[in-house]
């Protein structure tokens, strides 16, 4: 089997030719390192699927690395694994990826970048290692699962010292006959959720991440810190504000119900793989404040159920649950049964198109859970999903 891997001094040529092209040069590069990789990987299987194998493969290989780890999203940016990355100029994401190290462009080239293929390379090695063993039917000589694993996405085991949320309770909501799974915890201690739904304003600008808002706290949970705890990289809101960008919008308003995909940024090691922007909220005009129309939530949820639908194969195990927030609930002062009616009967009408996927909710406390649900005693949740 090792004789049909390329070797390390190959993939790394491969990566340097694809460097400047990215993602957009995957059809029109030869890359017979990576070729071969890709199909002792096992993801592709023809000529024709090489382009979608050797993309799939590079995310595995970065998702490998670590995405909140320094070299992980360095070689993400530098190939445009990342949203928005994939038309992105090549001198555009060599820059990104310097940012990461917080030194200059060219002093990146000449130092970081080289280690950077380096080690995306050992990662595709790796891969390539695990698919033999695979094949050869060695269970017992399979690395663990990492973060980015689907047995880590989706397992109910924590990493020691992970903070379960206290509270899990299956249910209805409101008068909305649609099930949810209801959390009441901080947004920040939830599990094993494929995508969470943050309420933004209509200028899909996030919270402070030192405020008290969901959108704050998942920009703060988010983020990529150092060892001594310094932000490093502002994922969400990094990714957010591209996304305005390539939206033409910046400092302008989008619809009201506009859904924005992030990354999960650090959530990912908890196995939150993706967050939906939703901007709902409306600043007045004349004064401090926001106000959210039911409509608009409803239409929120429908985009973020499309936008779901859409990117759910991209996904290794496919995107199968999404968590919303009350909407509007906050400083809007949305009553909550109100939010979660609304949500509830939208959430309804989405289920009965595609049943499959898993609903949750999550709240701060009980007394706002048991104004949208009857509640039975607390129980703990067994396994932080």
């Amino acid at each position: 089997m090792a004789a049909s891997w390329p070797s390390h001094a190959e993939l790394v040529g491969d990566l340097r030719s694809l460097r400047r092209p990215g993602l957009a040069g995957l059809r029109t590069v030869p890359l017979p390192a990576l070729r071969r990789a890709a199909l002792a990987c096992g993801f592709c299987a023809g000529s024709d699927d090489v382009p979608a194998g050797v993309e799939a493969l590079l995310r595995q290989a970065v998702q490998r690395l670590g995405e909140r780890d320094t070299l992980g999203l360095a070689a993400a940016r530098s190939f445009g694994l990342v949203p928005g990355g994939r038309g992105a100029a090549a001198q555009d994401r060599r820059k990104a990826a310097a940012l990461v190290y917080g030194v200059s462009t060219e002093t990146f080239r000449k130092r970081q970048e080289g280690q950077v293929l380096d080690q995306l390379a050992e990662a595709v090695l790796a891969l390539c290692r695990e698919s033999g063993r695979r094949a050869a039917g060695r269970v017992g000589d399979r690395a663990p699962a990492s973060p980015a694993s689907p047995a880590a996405a989706r397992g109910p085991a924590r990493a020691r010292g992970d903070q379960a949320p206290p509270t899990r309770i299956e249910t209805t909501l409101a008068d909305a006959p649609a099930p949810f799974v209801l959390h009441v915890s901080p947004v920040d201690l939830l599990r094993n959720i494929d995508i969470l739904v943050s309420s933004e304003n209509v200028y899909l600008e996030m919270a402070r991440t030192f405020g008290p808002t969901l959108s704050g706290a998942l920009r703060r949970a988010g983020a990529v810190r150092d060892a001594a705890g310094q932000l490093v990289d502002d994922v969400l809101a990094d990714e957010l504000a591209a996304w305005v960008r390539e939206h033409g919008r910046p400092g302008l308003p989008v619809r009201p119900g506009t859904v924005a995909a992030t990354s999960s940024g650090a959530m990912r090691a908890h196995g939150i793989r993706r967050v939906y922007h939703a901007a709902v909220a409306v600043p007045f005009a004349d004064r401090d404040g926001y106000e959210v129309a039911p409509g608009d939530i409803a239409r929120a949820v429908r985009e973020a159920f499309a936008l779901a639908r859409a990117e759910r194969e991209a996904f290794d195990p496919p995107l199968s649950s999404i968590c919303f927030p009350l909407m509007g609930a906050g400083r809007a002062r949305l009553a909550p049964e109100v939010s979660a009616s609304w949500i509830g009967w939208a959430v309804h009408e989405e289920l009965l198109r595609d049943p499959d996927w898993t609903v949750h909710m999550v709240v701060k406390n009980r007394t706002t859970a048991e104004a949208i649900a009857d509640l039975d005693p607390p129980r703990p949740d067994p396994d932080g999903a």
